[in-house]
């Protein structure tokens, strides 16, 4: 499958331990199956007068689900609510897998997390909310072997 991850900067050669930590899977490193949200990724850079770069990649991950322990969100329901939420907050329970796939928790995503967190809605109310937002994807890879193995650097583009 081609992957994409938006950038400031080439990344022909990715490595997890340039990741922030806390972020919606835990640290690693992330790519998006969807070309125009990568591209969005990149705005927060030009924000800032630095370039945008789409960087694009084979990701093998029909390999990587039958090698590796993958944990996938089909939808933005609890379970995945509950892990964001301990992600964002500091848990290493991403290091259980070492890839996970699923919805991103963008801002206004993380605008109604706060109001759960907060107890100003109730857990139905949130997952209420959440299913109405456009859908997105990201891939979270945690294990740098699967970088070296099944990720393949294809090229980039200025964006």
């Amino acid at each position: 499958m081609i992957v994409y991850h938006g950038s400031y900067c080439l990344v022909d050669n990715p490595h997890i331990s340039f990741s922030r930590d806390a972020l919606d899977f835990g640290k690693g490193f992330y790519v998006t199956g969807i070309e125009e949200q990568a591209v969005n990724w990149t705005s927060k850079f030009k924000r800032r007068g630095k370039k945008g770069y789409l960087n694009i990649y084979m990701l093998l991950l029909e390999d990587i689900k039958e090698n590796y322990k993958v944990k996938e969100f089909l939808s933005y329901d609890i379970e995945w609510l509950d892990f964001i939420l301990e992600c964002r907050e500091g848990s290493n329970i991403y290091l259980n897998y070492d890839m996970i796939i699923g919805g991103i928790a963008d801002d206004r995503v993380y605008n109604t997390i706060e109001l759960y967190k907060d107890d100003l809605i109730g857990k139905d109310e949130a997952l209420k909310r959440l299913q109405y937002y456009k859908p997105n994807h990201q891939i979270c890879i945690i294990n740098q072997e699967i970088i070296d193995k099944y990720l393949k650097y294809k090229e980039y583009r200025e964006v």
